[in-house]
């Protein structure tokens, strides 16, 4: 496995551990449907967070969370739609978060944003 990706299953765990610890429980992860993948799918109580994760090394360019394009938005709105109605969630709100991760030497900073983007 690539560097890359270990840094990224990395920012994943990280992320997990920390929605966890803010009270969440975590329904699935790597959520694949077609070509779409989704990094977390978690809930608490009738909120289900669809959950990007994204992990850097440095933030000069641009924030991370700006690095999510359309097309990324769009197959994960195909993939959350797959999962709740493969499901029948009918009674959760559907939220599309972003969970940022920047490290620094060897301190990793948390952002996680709420309702990051809409899926219409």
């Amino acid at each position: 496995m690539g560097k890359h990706n270990e840094f990224g299953k990395k920012g994943e765990e990280i992320a997990t551990n920390f929605l966890i610890e803010k009270g969440y429980t975590i329904k699935h992860s790597n959520y694949r449907y077609l070509k779409s993948e989704i990094d977390i799918i978690a809930q608490k109580g009738d909120i289900l967070a669809i959950v990007e994760v994204r992990t850097r090394s440095n933030d000069f360019v641009i924030p991370i969370a700006d690095t999510i394009t359309k097309k990324k938005i769009k197959l994960l709105v195909r993939g959350a739609n797959q999962y709740v109605t493969s499901r029948n969630l009918e009674d959760v709100e559907v939220r599309f978060d972003v969970i940022t991760i920047l490290k620094n030497s060897t301190i990793f900073k948390i952002e996680h944003l709420e309702s990051a983007f809409y899926h219409f």
